[in-house]
Protein backbone atom coordinates (compact mmCIF):
# COMPACT_ATOMS: atom_id res chain seq x y z
CA UNK A 1 0.00 0.00 0.00
CA UNK A 2 2.66 2.22 0.79
CA UNK A 3 4.73 1.46 -2.43
CA UNK A 4 0.99 2.41 -4.48
CA UNK A 5 1.36 5.72 -2.40
CA UNK A 6 4.63 6.86 -3.16
CA UNK A 7 3.99 6.05 -6.67
CA UNK A 8 0.91 8.37 -7.06
CA UNK A 9 2.39 10.99 -4.88
CA UNK A 10 5.20 11.10 -8.01
CA UNK A 11 2.68 10.95 -10.50
CA UNK A 12 1.08 13.97 -8.67
CA UNK A 13 4.21 16.29 -8.21
CA UNK A 14 4.95 15.20 -12.56
CA UNK A 15 1.52 17.03 -13.40
CA UNK A 16 1.67 19.66 -10.64
CA UNK A 17 4.56 20.77 -12.63
CA UNK A 18 3.60 20.34 -16.11
CA UNK A 19 0.75 22.49 -14.97
CA UNK A 20 2.02 25.59 -13.29
CA UNK A 21 -0.52 27.91 -15.28
CA UNK A 22 -3.73 26.16 -13.64
CA UNK A 23 -4.79 25.37 -10.22
CA UNK A 24 -7.61 24.05 -8.53
CA UNK A 25 -8.64 26.31 -5.19
CA UNK A 26 -9.85 24.41 -2.21
CA UNK A 27 -10.93 24.92 1.16
CA UNK A 28 -7.43 23.70 2.42
CA UNK A 29 -9.11 23.34 6.18
CA UNK A 30 -11.74 20.73 5.17
CA UNK A 31 -15.08 20.15 4.38
CA UNK A 32 -17.74 18.30 6.65
CA UNK A 33 -18.97 15.23 5.14
CA UNK A 34 -22.31 16.85 5.14
CA UNK A 35 -21.92 20.20 4.15
CA UNK A 36 -21.78 22.06 0.39
CA UNK A 37 -18.58 21.13 -1.11
CA UNK A 38 -17.16 23.12 -4.05
CA UNK A 39 -13.73 23.96 -5.44
CA UNK A 40 -12.98 26.29 -8.04
CA UNK A 41 -10.54 25.55 -11.45
CA UNK A 42 -8.85 28.70 -12.88
CA UNK A 43 -6.36 28.76 -15.84
CA UNK A 44 -4.12 31.32 -17.53
CA UNK A 45 -4.96 29.10 -20.50
CA UNK A 46 -8.38 28.48 -22.54
CA UNK A 47 -8.81 24.68 -21.36
CA UNK A 48 -12.40 23.05 -21.78
CA UNK A 49 -13.70 21.20 -19.45
CA UNK A 50 -16.77 18.75 -18.90
CA UNK A 51 -15.88 16.57 -15.69
CA UNK A 52 -13.51 15.86 -12.81
CA UNK A 53 -12.92 13.28 -10.31
CA UNK A 54 -11.64 12.49 -6.92
CA UNK A 55 -9.16 10.29 -6.18
CA UNK A 56 -8.40 8.54 -2.75
CA UNK A 57 -5.31 10.17 -1.66
CA UNK A 58 -3.44 6.85 -0.47
CA UNK A 59 -4.41 4.74 -3.28
CA UNK A 60 -4.91 6.91 -6.30
CA UNK A 61 -8.55 5.14 -6.62
CA UNK A 62 -10.92 7.23 -8.34
CA UNK A 63 -13.90 7.31 -6.03
CA UNK A 64 -16.16 9.79 -7.83
CA UNK A 65 -16.59 11.96 -10.72
CA UNK A 66 -18.54 14.98 -11.39
CA UNK A 67 -19.72 17.41 -13.96
CA UNK A 68 -18.02 21.33 -13.93
CA UNK A 69 -20.07 24.33 -14.36
CA UNK A 70 -18.43 27.14 -16.10
CA UNK A 71 -17.99 31.05 -15.09
CA UNK A 72 -16.47 34.30 -16.34
CA UNK A 73 -12.68 33.45 -15.71
CA UNK A 74 -12.35 37.09 -16.70
CA UNK A 75 -13.38 38.66 -13.22
CA UNK A 76 -9.91 37.29 -11.68
CA UNK A 77 -7.96 37.94 -14.85
CA UNK A 78 -7.94 34.60 -16.06
CA UNK A 79 -8.84 32.59 -19.19
CA UNK A 80 -10.72 29.51 -18.01
CA UNK A 81 -12.70 29.61 -14.45
CA UNK A 82 -14.86 26.37 -13.45
CA UNK A 83 -16.74 25.27 -10.13
CA UNK A 84 -16.52 21.47 -9.19
CA UNK A 85 -19.52 20.63 -7.09
CA UNK A 86 -18.78 17.28 -4.95
CA UNK A 87 -21.37 18.31 -2.15
CA UNK A 88 -22.75 14.63 -2.80
CA UNK A 89 -19.79 12.41 -2.00
CA UNK A 90 -19.17 12.46 1.53
CA UNK A 91 -17.20 9.35 3.13
CA UNK A 92 -14.37 11.35 5.35
CA UNK A 93 -10.70 10.69 3.99
CA UNK A 94 -8.24 12.56 2.25
CA UNK A 95 -8.70 12.98 -1.46
CA UNK A 96 -7.76 15.08 -4.64
CA UNK A 97 -9.61 16.55 -6.91
CA UNK A 98 -8.12 16.38 -10.71
CA UNK A 99 -9.67 18.51 -13.45
CA UNK A 100 -7.74 17.35 -17.12
CA UNK A 101 -4.20 17.24 -16.11
CA UNK A 102 -4.52 19.71 -12.78
CA UNK A 103 -4.58 18.15 -9.62
CA UNK A 104 -5.50 20.11 -6.05
CA UNK A 105 -3.97 20.21 -2.78
CA UNK A 106 -4.64 17.62 -0.60
CA UNK A 107 -8.15 17.65 0.34
CA UNK A 108 -9.69 16.67 3.78
CA UNK A 109 -13.54 15.35 4.40
CA UNK A 110 -14.13 15.25 8.14
CA UNK A 111 -15.56 16.16 11.25
CA UNK A 112 -13.37 17.33 13.03
CA UNK A 113 -11.88 19.83 10.31
CA UNK A 114 -12.77 22.96 12.13
CA UNK A 115 -11.78 21.45 15.89
CA UNK A 116 -10.21 24.12 18.46
CA UNK A 117 -10.77 26.92 15.55
CA UNK A 118 -13.19 29.14 17.52
CA UNK A 119 -10.36 28.74 20.11
CA UNK A 120 -7.57 29.03 17.91
CA UNK A 121 -8.61 32.84 17.00
CA UNK A 122 -8.60 33.94 20.85
CA UNK A 123 -4.73 33.57 20.54
CA UNK A 124 -5.45 37.17 18.48
CA UNK A 125 -7.30 38.73 20.80
CA UNK A 126 -4.95 38.00 23.85
CA UNK A 127 -1.73 39.40 21.86
CA UNK A 128 -3.85 42.32 21.21
CA UNK A 129 -4.25 43.31 24.85
CA UNK A 130 -3.43 46.53 26.41
CA UNK A 131 -2.85 46.78 29.95
CA UNK A 132 -0.72 43.66 31.14
CA UNK A 133 -0.23 41.99 27.98
CA UNK A 134 0.12 38.07 27.77
CA UNK A 135 1.88 37.70 24.70
CA UNK A 136 4.87 39.80 26.08
CA UNK A 137 4.52 39.18 29.08
CA UNK A 138 4.45 42.98 30.08
CA UNK A 139 2.69 45.41 30.45
CA UNK A 140 1.62 49.42 28.46
CA UNK A 141 -0.31 52.14 28.43
CA UNK A 142 -0.65 52.21 31.91
CA UNK A 143 -0.83 56.02 32.65
CA UNK A 144 -4.20 56.07 30.00
CA UNK A 145 -5.27 58.76 29.70
CA UNK A 146 -6.02 62.33 29.86
CA UNK A 147 -9.62 63.64 28.70
CA UNK A 148 -10.34 65.74 25.44
CA UNK A 149 -13.33 67.18 24.19
CA UNK A 150 -15.29 66.98 27.15
CA UNK A 151 -16.66 70.88 28.01
CA UNK A 152 -16.06 70.86 31.58
CA UNK A 153 -12.99 68.00 32.39
CA UNK A 154 -10.49 68.47 29.77
CA UNK A 155 -7.21 67.57 30.81
CA UNK A 156 -8.43 65.45 33.80
CA UNK A 157 -7.03 62.03 34.56
CA UNK A 158 -8.92 59.24 33.89
CA UNK A 159 -8.21 55.43 33.82
CA UNK A 160 -9.40 53.37 31.00
CA UNK A 161 -6.34 51.22 30.86
CA UNK A 162 -7.04 48.01 29.43
CA UNK A 163 -9.06 46.37 26.46
CA UNK A 164 -7.86 45.76 22.55
CA UNK A 165 -5.41 47.45 20.72
CA UNK A 166 -7.37 47.33 17.34
CA UNK A 167 -5.07 46.49 15.00
CA UNK A 168 -1.30 46.87 14.33
CA UNK A 169 -1.69 50.44 15.90
CA UNK A 170 -2.34 50.93 19.54
CA UNK A 171 -5.24 52.91 18.97
CA UNK A 172 -8.34 51.96 20.73
CA UNK A 173 -12.00 52.18 19.55
CA UNK A 174 -15.43 51.67 21.75
CA UNK A 175 -16.95 51.20 18.61
CA UNK A 176 -14.68 48.10 17.38
CA UNK A 177 -13.92 46.63 20.93
CA UNK A 178 -18.23 46.65 21.82
CA UNK A 179 -19.00 45.08 18.63
CA UNK A 180 -15.54 42.27 19.38
CA UNK A 181 -17.49 41.92 23.11
CA UNK A 182 -20.96 41.41 21.28
CA UNK A 183 -19.95 38.78 19.18
CA UNK A 184 -18.11 37.11 21.12
CA UNK A 185 -20.60 36.87 23.55
CA UNK A 186 -23.17 36.21 20.86
CA UNK A 187 -21.07 33.39 20.23
CA UNK A 188 -20.82 31.70 23.62
CA UNK A 189 -24.62 32.05 24.27
CA UNK A 190 -25.07 30.04 21.04
CA UNK A 191 -22.52 27.52 21.15
CA UNK A 192 -20.47 27.59 24.76
CA UNK A 193 -20.05 23.67 24.10
CA UNK A 194 -17.25 23.81 21.94
CA UNK A 195 -15.10 26.45 24.05
CA UNK A 196 -12.43 24.83 26.31
CA UNK A 197 -10.10 26.29 28.97
CA UNK A 198 -6.58 26.63 28.92
CA UNK A 199 -5.24 30.01 29.66
CA UNK A 200 -6.28 31.70 33.09
CA UNK A 201 -8.01 35.31 33.37
CA UNK A 202 -4.46 37.85 32.72
CA UNK A 203 -4.14 35.62 29.41
CA UNK A 204 -1.17 33.37 30.57
CA UNK A 205 -1.28 29.42 30.10
CA UNK A 206 -3.25 27.79 32.55
CA UNK A 207 -6.35 26.44 33.75
CA UNK A 208 -8.92 28.25 36.02
CA UNK A 209 -12.23 26.49 35.65
CA UNK A 210 -13.53 29.49 32.79
CA UNK A 211 -13.88 28.97 29.46
CA UNK A 212 -10.68 30.86 27.59
CA UNK A 213 -13.88 32.83 25.92
CA UNK A 214 -15.09 33.79 28.84
CA UNK A 215 -11.89 35.09 29.89
CA UNK A 216 -11.44 37.45 26.93
CA UNK A 217 -14.79 38.53 27.50
CA UNK A 218 -14.99 39.78 31.01
CA UNK A 219 -11.18 41.93 29.61
CA UNK A 220 -13.22 43.32 27.33
CA UNK A 221 -16.58 44.09 29.55
CA UNK A 222 -14.35 45.29 32.76
CA UNK A 223 -12.43 48.08 29.76
CA UNK A 224 -16.00 48.99 28.55
CA UNK A 225 -17.69 49.70 31.71
CA UNK A 226 -14.23 52.24 32.72
CA UNK A 227 -15.42 54.14 29.09
CA UNK A 228 -18.38 54.37 30.20
CA UNK A 229 -18.25 55.49 34.05
CA UNK A 230 -21.65 57.27 34.66
CA UNK A 231 -24.99 58.52 32.71
CA UNK A 232 -24.08 60.35 30.14
CA UNK A 233 -20.09 59.71 30.32
CA UNK A 234 -19.29 58.09 27.47
CA UNK A 235 -15.56 57.68 25.88
CA UNK A 236 -15.20 56.73 22.26
CA UNK A 237 -11.69 56.53 21.64
CA UNK A 238 -7.90 56.32 23.73
CA UNK A 239 -5.54 57.75 21.38
CA UNK A 240 -5.57 58.92 17.85
CA UNK A 241 -3.50 58.90 14.50
CA UNK A 242 -0.54 60.32 16.12
CA UNK A 243 0.26 56.80 17.14
CA UNK A 244 1.47 55.91 12.95
CA UNK A 245 5.15 56.66 13.75
CA UNK A 246 6.00 53.16 12.38
CA UNK A 247 6.43 49.75 13.80
CA UNK A 248 7.02 49.41 17.59
CA UNK A 249 5.63 47.48 20.25
CA UNK A 250 3.13 48.67 22.90
CA UNK A 251 5.71 47.88 25.87
CA UNK A 252 7.38 51.56 26.29
CA UNK A 253 5.37 53.37 23.57
CA UNK A 254 7.25 56.36 22.11
CA UNK A 255 4.08 57.98 20.16
CA UNK A 256 4.02 61.51 21.34
CA UNK A 257 0.33 62.80 22.21
CA UNK A 258 2.16 66.27 24.13
CA UNK A 259 0.41 64.69 27.18
CA UNK A 260 3.57 63.43 29.08
CA UNK A 261 3.07 59.59 29.28
CA UNK A 262 -0.45 59.73 29.03
CA UNK A 263 -2.93 59.29 25.95
CA UNK A 264 -5.78 61.21 25.22
CA UNK A 265 -9.10 60.00 25.47
CA UNK A 266 -12.14 61.08 23.75
CA UNK A 267 -15.27 62.26 25.09
CA UNK A 268 -18.60 61.52 22.89
CA UNK A 269 -19.63 64.78 22.00
CA UNK A 270 -22.04 63.39 19.05
CA UNK A 271 -20.28 66.65 17.12
CA UNK A 272 -17.53 66.54 14.55
CA UNK A 273 -13.78 65.73 16.47
CA UNK A 274 -10.49 66.32 15.54
CA UNK A 275 -7.74 67.95 17.78
CA UNK A 276 -5.67 69.53 14.51
CA UNK A 277 -6.56 70.03 10.72
CA UNK A 278 -8.58 66.48 10.31
CA UNK A 279 -11.95 66.38 12.43
CA UNK A 280 -14.67 63.66 11.79
CA UNK A 281 -18.36 64.06 10.51
CA UNK A 282 -20.16 62.88 13.67
CA UNK A 283 -23.93 63.58 13.97
CA UNK A 284 -25.19 62.29 16.96
CA UNK A 285 -24.65 60.02 19.97
CA UNK A 286 -26.95 57.19 19.35
CA UNK A 287 -24.30 54.33 17.67
CA UNK A 288 -21.87 54.61 20.20
CA UNK A 289 -24.81 54.27 23.26
CA UNK A 290 -26.13 51.61 21.38
CA UNK A 291 -23.36 49.81 21.30
CA UNK A 292 -22.57 50.30 25.00
CA UNK A 293 -26.38 49.08 25.92
CA UNK A 294 -26.37 46.08 24.08
CA UNK A 295 -23.14 44.97 25.22
CA UNK A 296 -23.86 45.58 29.06
CA UNK A 297 -27.86 43.98 28.60
CA UNK A 298 -26.19 40.81 26.97
CA UNK A 299 -23.41 40.91 29.61
CA UNK A 300 -26.26 41.32 32.16
CA UNK A 301 -28.29 37.82 31.13
CA UNK A 302 -24.35 36.41 31.32
CA UNK A 303 -23.65 37.07 34.84
CA UNK A 304 -27.17 36.73 36.11
CA UNK A 305 -26.24 33.45 38.13
CA UNK A 306 -23.08 33.55 38.62
CA UNK A 307 -22.93 37.23 39.84
CA UNK A 308 -26.68 38.73 40.70
CA UNK A 309 -25.34 42.06 42.12
CA UNK A 310 -23.14 42.43 38.76
CA UNK A 311 -26.25 41.36 36.84
CA UNK A 312 -28.21 44.38 38.04
CA UNK A 313 -25.58 46.78 38.02
CA UNK A 314 -25.00 45.78 34.04
CA UNK A 315 -28.28 46.11 33.53
CA UNK A 316 -29.19 49.26 35.03
CA UNK A 317 -26.58 50.86 32.64
CA UNK A 318 -27.66 48.89 29.18
CA UNK A 319 -30.63 51.18 30.60
CA UNK A 320 -29.33 54.49 30.71
CA UNK A 321 -27.12 53.96 27.73
CA UNK A 322 -30.11 53.08 25.67
CA UNK A 323 -31.62 56.64 27.10
CA UNK A 324 -28.73 58.48 26.40
CA UNK A 325 -28.86 57.40 22.94
CA UNK A 326 -31.91 58.97 22.55
CA UNK A 327 -30.79 62.71 23.87
CA UNK A 328 -29.40 62.97 20.48
CA UNK A 329 -30.19 60.56 17.34
CA UNK A 330 -27.05 60.32 15.18
CA UNK A 331 -23.40 58.46 14.77
CA UNK A 332 -20.70 58.69 16.63
CA UNK A 333 -17.31 58.54 14.14
CA UNK A 334 -13.71 57.76 15.32
CA UNK A 335 -11.28 60.79 15.38
CA UNK A 336 -8.66 61.85 13.60
CA UNK A 337 -5.90 64.47 13.37
CA UNK A 338 -2.81 63.95 11.43
CA UNK A 339 -4.04 62.36 8.32
CA UNK A 340 -8.13 62.09 7.01
CA UNK A 341 -8.57 58.55 7.38
CA UNK A 342 -10.87 57.23 10.38
CA UNK A 343 -13.83 54.46 10.62
CA UNK A 344 -16.48 56.57 8.67
CA UNK A 345 -19.83 54.83 10.29
CA UNK A 346 -23.02 56.65 9.47
CA UNK A 347 -25.92 54.56 10.37
CA UNK A 348 -26.99 53.97 14.27
CA UNK A 349 -30.91 52.11 13.92
CA UNK A 350 -29.21 48.77 13.49
CA UNK A 351 -27.34 49.43 16.81
CA UNK A 352 -30.44 50.96 18.80
CA UNK A 353 -32.66 47.85 17.72
CA UNK A 354 -29.91 45.43 18.76
CA UNK A 355 -29.76 47.43 22.18
CA UNK A 356 -33.57 47.53 22.75
CA UNK A 357 -33.98 44.18 21.58
CA UNK A 358 -31.50 42.90 24.06
CA UNK A 359 -32.68 45.01 26.53
CA UNK A 360 -35.66 43.34 26.20
CA UNK A 361 -34.32 40.28 26.62
CA UNK A 362 -32.92 41.51 29.85
CA UNK A 363 -35.90 43.13 31.74
CA UNK A 364 -38.92 41.49 29.87
CA UNK A 365 -40.00 44.88 29.30
CA UNK A 366 -42.38 45.03 25.66
CA UNK A 367 -41.56 48.39 25.25
CA UNK A 368 -38.32 47.67 24.44
CA UNK A 369 -39.29 45.09 22.06
CA UNK A 370 -41.58 47.42 20.13
CA UNK A 371 -38.32 49.63 20.46
CA UNK A 372 -36.44 47.56 18.42
CA UNK A 373 -39.01 46.90 15.74
CA UNK A 374 -39.29 50.51 15.17
CA UNK A 375 -35.53 50.61 14.68
CA UNK A 376 -35.27 47.71 12.60
CA UNK A 377 -37.90 48.74 10.08
CA UNK A 378 -35.98 51.85 9.29
CA UNK A 379 -32.93 50.11 7.79
CA UNK A 380 -34.37 46.71 6.70
CA UNK A 381 -31.20 45.34 4.63
CA UNK A 382 -27.64 46.80 6.09
CA UNK A 383 -26.55 49.64 3.03
CA UNK A 384 -23.37 47.62 2.25
CA UNK A 385 -25.03 44.76 1.34
CA UNK A 386 -27.78 46.71 -1.02
CA UNK A 387 -25.63 49.12 -2.60
CA UNK A 388 -22.21 46.86 -3.15
CA UNK A 389 -20.11 49.77 -2.04
CA UNK A 390 -19.20 52.08 1.50
CA UNK A 391 -16.81 54.25 2.26
CA UNK A 392 -14.21 52.79 5.54
CA UNK A 393 -16.54 51.42 7.73
CA UNK A 394 -19.32 53.12 6.59
CA UNK A 395 -22.41 50.74 7.92
CA UNK A 396 -21.26 49.67 10.85
CA UNK A 397 -21.57 46.88 12.48
CA UNK A 398 -21.70 44.71 8.79
CA UNK A 399 -24.24 42.81 10.17
CA UNK A 400 -27.35 43.32 11.78
CA UNK A 401 -28.12 41.10 14.64
CA UNK A 402 -30.79 42.59 16.01
CA UNK A 403 -32.49 41.33 12.95
CA UNK A 404 -32.16 37.43 13.94
CA UNK A 405 -33.07 38.05 17.74
CA UNK A 406 -36.26 40.19 16.42
CA UNK A 407 -36.59 37.07 13.63
CA UNK A 408 -36.66 34.83 17.19
CA UNK A 409 -38.40 36.75 19.58
CA UNK A 410 -41.32 38.70 17.80
CA UNK A 411 -44.82 37.11 17.08
CA UNK A 412 -45.56 35.76 13.82
CA UNK A 413 -45.62 38.37 11.84
CA UNK A 414 -43.04 40.58 12.59
CA UNK A 415 -40.57 37.73 12.61
CA UNK A 416 -41.60 37.11 9.09
CA UNK A 417 -41.01 40.82 8.09
CA UNK A 418 -37.31 40.52 9.62
CA UNK A 419 -36.40 37.32 8.14
CA UNK A 420 -37.08 38.61 4.52
CA UNK A 421 -35.11 41.69 4.96
CA UNK A 422 -32.11 39.46 5.86
CA UNK A 423 -33.61 37.29 2.63
CA UNK A 424 -33.04 40.45 0.88
CA UNK A 425 -29.30 41.33 1.84
CA UNK A 426 -28.44 38.16 0.39
CA UNK A 427 -30.48 38.18 -2.90
CA UNK A 428 -28.14 41.38 -3.62
CA UNK A 429 -24.96 39.44 -2.65
CA UNK A 430 -26.25 36.33 -4.32
CA UNK A 431 -27.24 38.58 -7.97
CA UNK A 432 -23.64 40.43 -7.93
CA UNK A 433 -21.49 37.13 -7.43
CA UNK A 434 -24.11 34.83 -9.69
CA UNK A 435 -21.22 34.97 -12.27
CA UNK A 436 -18.12 35.11 -10.33
CA UNK A 437 -16.28 31.91 -9.98
CA UNK A 438 -15.90 32.16 -6.21
CA UNK A 439 -19.42 33.49 -5.66
CA UNK A 440 -18.44 36.39 -4.00
CA UNK A 441 -20.35 39.84 -4.40
CA UNK A 442 -18.65 41.42 -1.86
CA UNK A 443 -17.40 45.19 -2.31
CA UNK A 444 -13.52 44.74 -2.39
CA UNK A 445 -13.29 47.71 0.16
CA UNK A 446 -10.38 48.42 2.65
CA UNK A 447 -11.29 45.09 5.12
CA UNK A 448 -13.76 43.10 3.06
CA UNK A 449 -12.89 39.82 4.67
CA UNK A 450 -15.05 41.49 7.48
CA UNK A 451 -17.74 41.93 4.82
CA UNK A 452 -16.97 38.62 4.23
CA UNK A 453 -17.93 37.32 7.58
CA UNK A 454 -20.94 39.30 8.00
CA UNK A 455 -22.48 37.87 5.00
CA UNK A 456 -21.80 34.07 6.25
CA UNK A 457 -22.79 35.32 9.80
CA UNK A 458 -26.37 36.13 8.38
CA UNK A 459 -26.80 33.46 5.71
CA UNK A 460 -26.20 30.71 8.82
CA UNK A 461 -28.72 32.69 10.70
CA UNK A 462 -31.03 33.32 8.05
CA UNK A 463 -31.12 29.77 7.59
CA UNK A 464 -31.65 29.00 11.76
CA UNK A 465 -34.78 31.45 11.13
CA UNK A 466 -36.01 29.99 8.77
CA UNK A 467 -34.66 26.61 7.96
CA UNK A 468 -34.31 27.53 3.83
CA UNK A 469 -31.18 26.17 2.38
CA UNK A 470 -31.31 28.95 -0.59
CA UNK A 471 -28.33 30.47 0.05
CA UNK A 472 -26.17 27.39 1.11
CA UNK A 473 -23.99 27.68 -1.64
CA UNK A 474 -23.27 30.83 -1.73
CA UNK A 475 -22.84 30.66 2.67
CA UNK A 476 -20.23 27.82 2.07
CA UNK A 477 -18.59 29.51 -1.03
CA UNK A 478 -17.83 32.49 0.76
CA UNK A 479 -16.60 30.35 3.97
CA UNK A 480 -14.69 28.50 1.60
CA UNK A 481 -13.02 32.01 0.27
CA UNK A 482 -11.64 32.17 3.84
CA UNK A 483 -10.02 29.16 3.82
CA UNK A 484 -7.94 29.28 0.64
CA UNK A 485 -10.75 29.03 -2.31
CA UNK A 486 -9.53 32.25 -3.53
CA UNK A 487 -7.55 33.61 -6.27
CA UNK A 488 -4.64 33.63 -4.32
CA UNK A 489 -5.12 30.34 -2.89
CA UNK A 490 -4.37 31.49 0.84
CA UNK A 491 -6.35 30.97 4.04
CA UNK A 492 -6.89 34.31 6.02
CA UNK A 493 -6.46 33.70 9.05
CA UNK A 494 -2.73 33.99 10.47
CA UNK A 495 -1.08 31.11 10.95
CA UNK A 496 -3.85 28.78 10.98
CA UNK A 497 -2.96 24.99 11.58
CA UNK A 498 -4.13 22.56 8.84
CA UNK A 499 -3.91 25.04 5.99
CA UNK A 500 -0.68 24.85 3.48
CA UNK A 501 -1.16 29.03 3.01
CA UNK A 502 -1.97 31.77 5.49
CA UNK A 503 -0.85 34.93 6.08
CA UNK A 504 2.54 35.00 7.88
CA UNK A 505 3.88 38.00 6.81
CA UNK A 506 0.69 40.25 8.30
CA UNK A 507 1.47 44.02 8.59
CA UNK A 508 1.94 43.77 12.44
CA UNK A 509 5.15 45.30 14.25
CA UNK A 510 5.47 42.11 16.22
CA UNK A 511 6.39 40.24 12.38
CA UNK A 512 8.38 43.29 11.28
CA UNK A 513 10.71 43.35 14.84
CA UNK A 514 10.31 39.68 16.92
CA UNK A 515 9.72 37.40 13.62
CA UNK A 516 6.37 36.54 14.62
CA UNK A 517 2.94 36.15 12.43
CA UNK A 518 0.04 37.20 14.49
CA UNK A 519 -1.98 33.94 15.29
CA UNK A 520 -5.56 33.66 15.08
CA UNK A 521 -5.76 37.05 13.67
CA UNK A 522 -8.11 37.93 10.26
CA UNK A 523 -6.24 39.99 7.71
CA UNK A 524 -7.95 43.01 6.48
CA UNK A 525 -8.38 40.75 3.01
CA UNK A 526 -8.41 41.98 -1.09
CA UNK A 527 -8.86 45.32 -2.27
CA UNK A 528 -9.34 46.93 -5.58
CA UNK A 529 -6.51 47.76 -7.11
CA UNK A 530 -7.07 51.51 -6.78
CA UNK A 531 -7.02 51.20 -2.79
CA UNK A 532 -3.84 49.76 -2.68
CA UNK A 533 -2.12 52.05 -5.30
CA UNK A 534 -3.94 55.35 -3.82
CA UNK A 535 -3.33 54.85 0.11
CA UNK A 536 -0.95 56.76 2.16
CA UNK A 537 2.15 54.60 2.78
CA UNK A 538 1.70 51.11 0.81
CA UNK A 539 4.32 49.56 -0.22
CA UNK A 540 5.39 46.10 -0.94
CA UNK A 541 8.70 44.96 0.55
CA UNK A 542 9.69 41.66 -1.45
CA UNK A 543 8.63 40.25 -4.96
CA UNK A 544 4.97 39.39 -4.62
CA UNK A 545 4.67 35.75 -5.15
CA UNK A 546 0.60 36.14 -5.91
CA UNK A 547 1.40 38.08 -8.63
CA UNK A 548 -0.15 36.14 -11.19
CA UNK A 549 -3.12 36.41 -9.49
CA UNK A 550 -3.24 40.05 -9.30
CA UNK A 551 -5.18 40.12 -12.48
CA UNK A 552 -8.28 40.35 -11.46
CA UNK A 553 -10.86 43.17 -9.52
CA UNK A 554 -9.01 42.70 -6.76
CA UNK A 555 -5.29 42.57 -5.32
CA UNK A 556 -4.17 40.59 -2.09
CA UNK A 557 -0.56 40.59 -0.78
CA UNK A 558 1.26 38.41 2.16
CA UNK A 559 3.66 41.46 2.83
CA UNK A 560 4.10 43.65 5.84
CA UNK A 561 3.97 46.62 3.46
CA UNK A 562 0.42 46.48 2.67
CA UNK A 563 -2.16 47.62 5.13
CA UNK A 564 -4.78 47.30 3.48
CA UNK A 565 -5.11 43.68 2.31
CA UNK A 566 -2.99 42.39 5.16
CA UNK A 567 -3.00 43.74 8.19
CA UNK A 568 -4.99 41.67 10.68
CA UNK A 569 -7.80 43.45 12.76
CA UNK A 570 -9.28 42.67 16.08
CA UNK A 571 -13.00 43.65 15.84
CA UNK A 572 -12.75 41.15 12.29
CA UNK A 573 -10.96 38.43 14.31
CA UNK A 574 -13.77 38.69 16.85
CA UNK A 575 -16.67 38.76 14.81
CA UNK A 576 -15.50 35.13 13.27
CA UNK A 577 -16.64 34.05 16.15
CA UNK A 578 -20.10 33.14 15.49
CA UNK A 579 -19.54 31.05 12.56
CA UNK A 580 -16.32 29.26 13.48
CA UNK A 581 -18.28 27.84 16.37
CA UNK A 582 -21.28 27.17 14.57
CA UNK A 583 -18.64 25.27 12.40
CA UNK A 584 -17.62 22.89 14.96
CA UNK A 585 -20.70 22.80 16.75
CA UNK A 586 -21.95 21.56 13.48
CA UNK A 587 -18.95 18.98 13.16
CA UNK A 588 -19.99 17.40 16.34
CA UNK A 589 -23.55 16.85 15.55
CA UNK A 590 -22.48 14.81 12.30
CA UNK A 591 -19.70 12.93 14.45
CA UNK A 592 -22.57 11.92 17.18
CA UNK A 593 -24.83 10.99 13.99
CA UNK A 594 -27.81 13.68 14.91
Amino acid sequence: MKFISLIFCVLISEVLIAQTNSWIRINQLGYLPESVKVAVFISEEKIILTEFTIQDQQTGEEVFRGTVKTYDASEWGMASAYRLDFSKFEKSGTYFLKAGNTLSPEIKINTNVYSGTADFILNYMRQQRCGFNPFLKDSCHLHDGIIVDHPTRSGEKIDVTGGWHDATDYLQYTTTSANALYQMMFAYKKHPEVYNDNFQANGLPGINGIPDILDEIKWGLDWLLKMNPSYGEMYNQIADDRDHIGFRLPVGDKADYELGPNRPVYFVTGEPQGLAKYKNSSTGVSSIAGKFASCFAMAADMFKQADPDFSKTLQKKAVEAFKFGLTKPGFTQTACNVSPYFYEESNFFDDMELAALEIFRATNDSAYLRDAVFYGIQEPVTPWMEKGEARHYQYYPFVNLGHFLIGSYANEKVSEEFKQFYRQGLLYLQERSKDDPFLNGIPFIWCSNNLVVAAITQARLYYELSVNSEFAETEAALRDWLFGCNPWGTAMICGLPGVEDSPMKPHSSLTVLLGETTFGGLVDGPVYKTIFENQIGTTLTHDDSYAPFQKGKAVYHDDTGDYTSNEPTMDGTASLSFYLATLEAEGKKQDSGN
